[in-house]
């Protein structure tokens, strides 16, 4: 396989690659990326010069097959006029003349015949080569679509990559200090302000309690002072 034809062959290939899952498979993403779009900025400079070469080789076959035809016709124009020429001599009895220019009318005849042959035998190739060019300029133009499409998707994904690891560090972060865990400085200081808590709270019931006894003492002074005041009563009425 020639070198030319190893391009040509790549230039397919490259146009079919299936991007979104080589870029999924890969261990390094953006590595991915930049190393692809390297290969494919090589590939298609290459792919061009090749495809170039192989338009201008169609160019050329096609230059020659209407040279071919072109001549193919002359030979025939010169057959017609000397065969012409020849039956215009037989006519005037001049026979000798008139074989010589039947003889130059074959003549140009069988050179048609050769320039026919040659552009029938052209026209296949050159067929088949301008479909092959027609392949190749819609390869190239895949390949190029292509690689403005890795081109954006590594700018993305670098973005994407940039944000994630941010987001890991904060998570990170996050979990190193867990507010449910008694062992973290933060658990041990929720601890302390709990108790705290709860022993201003004992506080408040204590002191609560003390001043309800006081209140249940006097209510208790009050009922007997209004017990012996009926008391004195009863004796007084008694009297």
């Amino acid at each position: 396989m020639t070198s030319k034809q190893t391009v040509l062959g790549r230039v397919a290939q490259l146009a079919k690659a299936n991007i979104n899952a080589l870029i999924d498979q890969a261990e390094d993403p953006q590595k991915m990326i930049d190393q692809l779009i390297r290969d494919y900025s090589n590939n298609i400079s290459e792919a061009e010069e090749a495809v170039a070469t192989t338009i201008g080789n169609l160019r050329l076959m096609e230059q020659d097959h209407a040279e071919d035809l072109a001549a193919a016709k002359e030979w025939g124009d010169k057959a017609l006029a000397a065969s012409r020429k020849a039956d215009e001599l037989r006519t005037a009895a001049s026979t000798a003349e008139a074989d010589r220019f039947d003889n130059l009318a074959k003549i140009a005849l069988g050179r048609q015949l050769q320039s026919e042959r040659e552009a029938a035998t052209a026209a296949p190739t050159i067929a088949s080569q301008t479909e092959v060019v027609a392949k190749l300029r819609t390869g190239l133009d895949q390949m190029k679509a292509k690689l403005s499409d890795l081109q954006a998707k590594r700018d993305s994904l670098v973005a994407r990559a940039k944000s994630a690891q941010a987001q890991n560090q904060m998570m990170d972060a996050v979990k190193s200090v867990d507010v449910l865990d008694p062992t973290s400085e933060l658990g041990r200081f929720e601890d302390k302000v709990r108790r705290e808590e709860a022993r201003a709270r004992g506080k408040e019931e204590l002191a609560a309690s003390s001043l309800d006894a006081q209140f249940e003492a006097l209510d208790a002074l009050g009922d007997g002072a209004e017990i012996d005041a009926r008391l004195a009563r009863l004796k007084a009425g008694a009297a």
